[in-house]
């Protein structure tokens, strides 16, 4: 999982409450096995219009000012509906590396963590501020700086923020599950020599 520490990008703005998983990715499109290639599918009924192939204009992500954004900032519970993990494998894949956000659907939150992206938690007044001033400024880019745990940019008043520790930790350090167990290899090859023979090994 590749590590997340400092971020500076262009930061989207989409001010959308209640955005769930089957806007985030439909699920006509989940049928890959893989984690890539869902970033072509991301908001798709709200991207392109009837055609399912011309971009619609209206839709806040298609400004060409906004092309490359690596941050999103968007309105609360984002991520409710299905537990899908192809919801952040799309984001990722699209490019999104952070989600700013009053609230979040539990579920969607934890995925995000197993997958390196980084979900954060403001209150709704820093939301709507951020938010007002993307809106006005299309294209501006702000700095996540992880270790630091601030969020910052120009014309941006910096704004702390919390995460669990461990859930930083691995972040930092580019761990998923396997990363993490794979830190104790030592101890589990130990263990594995010391027991019997007769007695089935751990894989």
């Amino acid at each position: 999982m590749q590590p997340f520490t400092k971020l500076t990008g262009i930061a989207a703005p989409l001010d959308r409450a209640n955005v769930d998983t089957d806007q985030i990715i439909p699920k006509q499109f989940l049928k890959r096995i893989e984690r890539t290639g869902f970033g072509q599918f991301l908001f798709y009924d709200w991207r392109y219009e009837a055609d399912g192939i011309t971009p619609d204009p209206a839709f806040e992500l298609n400004d060409p000012r906004l092309n490359g954004a690596s941050i999103l900032v968007a309105a609360r519970n984002f991520g409710s509906g299905s537990s899908r993990e192809h919801a952040p494998w799309a984001l990722d894949d699209y490019g999104f590396r952070c989600v700013i956000a009053p609230s979040f659907a539990d579920i969607f939150f934890n995925n995000c963590f197993q997958n390196g992206l980084l979900p954060i938690v403001l209150s709704e007044e820093q939301v709507a501020g951020l938010m007002e001033y993307l809106q006005s400024n299309l294209g501006a880019q702000l700095t996540v700086d992880l270790p630091n745990q601030t969020i910052s940019g120009e014309g941006v008043e910096t704004i702390s923020f919390e995460i669990d520790p461990h859930r930083k930790h691995r972040l930092v350090n580019g761990l998923d599950d396997i990363g993490s167990t794979l830190q104790n290899e030592g101890d589990i090859t130990t263990f594995e020599g010391s027991r019997p023979v007769w007695k089935s090994k751990v894989f």
